[in-house]
């Protein structure tokens, strides 16, 4: 059914209102997601919540639906974006959102299984002007389902849960920065699977430390998705440079290993061990080092056995003096943490984090695959000179 837009449509906010909560509930586990949804819609008189379905984007379009508490009120179609759904989806978010401001006390933007909080955050904040203002991010989680999520390598597409023809995700991937970029997990218990134990649980706050984990039905989740939430900080924590990585600890069989060295990589003997190092955790992350390339500051991302290495920037040290004033405050703060007195903020920081994990192993193996003392003493004109293995994951060395 197709019903009129509330009042309150783009353009028509009035100067003096307050704008318009909006909280993101994000999850691969789908009905884990629904419920929060359907929990919120009834605990929180006034809210009203948007859902927008990837899964009609065979047929050309994606399918928006409005619910409120009593169910749901609006049904209708955005046509596909460059034929991408998740396109189609940024560009009708925020009209919709905008459209219940001034009706609705709360926004529950209900997130498609594989679309990740942290890009519909940024569209919210960037877009919504003084109409919305994004109130909370929650990653609905069923601990449970933790460990056999990390460990998929899947491709999204295999799952049919891309985004767009061209989403190269994984399953793993996917879900570990859904969970990771949200400060409160709200943990729903399935139906039909086996209650999570100590491990489950265990990984799930190794993996998210800082997160606020709340049962589905706490009486504090309420206030907590009405509390605020800063979008820039919460992309600035996710950024290799000043990520904000757990620490090293051990639990109920689950484990997380912080390795650090202040001495670069040698790229081929990294190379070699990639796999290997990819399959050695459920879940790792972090920046690192190659001696080829010492201005340049590398992401580690892995999950489910699959490795991204990204470049993230340069190093602060690698950057003129008259720069720094134009870098983020939290990128100097997290490069004086690592500081070295020859080095600057050139380091080697990757977190392990798995059930299992051999910690001892993976030490050895990772300290065998940075230069020996003679190589480092050689200087860097020598580490220029190394064999580029890494040119056919990133940009060739210049």
């Amino acid at each position: 059914m197709t019903g009129e837009k509330p009042e309150g449509a783009p353009g028509q906010v009035p100067e003096d209102s307050e704008p318009l909560p909006v909280v993101l509930v994000a999850g691969l586990h789908a009905e884990a997601r629904r419920r929060v949804v359907t929990w919120l819609l009834r605990s929180v008189p006034g809210s009203v919540s948007l859902h927008h379905d990837l899964g009609s984007a065979a047929d050309g379009t994606v399918t928006r639906v409005v619910r409120e508490r009593a169910g749901t009120v609006d049904v209708g179609e955005a046509p596909l974006v460059d034929d991408c759904a998740c396109c189609a989806l940024r560009e009708d978010l925020v009209p919709e959102l905008a459209g219940l401001a001034g009706s609705a006390r709360l926004a529950v933007v209900e997130l498609w299984d594989s679309v990740e909080p942290r890009a519909m955050a940024e569209v919210v904040a960037a877009h919504g002007g003084r109409a919305l203002r994004v109130a909370q991010v929650v990653t609905a989680v069923d601990p449970a389902l933790v460990l056999p999520c990390l460990a998929s390598g899947d491709d999204l597409a295999e799952a049919g849960l891309a985004a767009a023809a061209t989403d190269q995700r994984t399953v793993a991937d996917t879900f570990a920065r859904q969970v990771e970029y949200a400060p409160v997990l709200a943990l729903v218990d399935g139906r039909e699977a086996d209650d999570a134990d100590d491990e489950d649980r265990a990984l799930l706050t190794q993996l998210h430390p800082t997160a606020r984990q709340v049962p589905l039905g706490a009486p504090e989740l309420v206030p907590l998705v009405f509390a605020g939430f800063d979008v820039p900080a919460a992309a600035a924590a996710q950024h290799p440079s000043c990520a904000r990585l757990p620490q090293e600890t051990e639990e109920a069989g689950v484990a997380t290993l912080v390795w650090h060295a202040d001495r670069p990589f040698h790229p081929e003997r990294l190379y070699q061990a990639l796999q290997d190092l990819s399959c050695a955790a459920a879940r790792s992350r972090g920046r690192f080092w190659l001696a080829d390339r010492p201005d340049t500051l590398l992401s580690w991302d892995a999950a489910g056995g699959a490795l991204c290495v990204e470049e993230a920037g340069p190093w602060l040290a690698a950057l003129p003096d008259a720069a720094w004033e134009m870098v983020p405050p939290v990128r100097r703060a997290a490069a004086a943490l690592d500081w070295h007195h020859r080095n600057g903020d050139r380091c080697q920081h990757l977190v392990f984090t798995s059930p299992g994990l051999d910690r001892e192993g993976l030490t050895v193996l990772l300290d065998a695959c940075l230069l020996s003392d003679a190589e480092y003493a050689a200087g860097r004109e020598c580490w220029k000179r190394l064999p580029a293995a890494f040119d056919a994951l990133l940009s060739p060395v210049p």
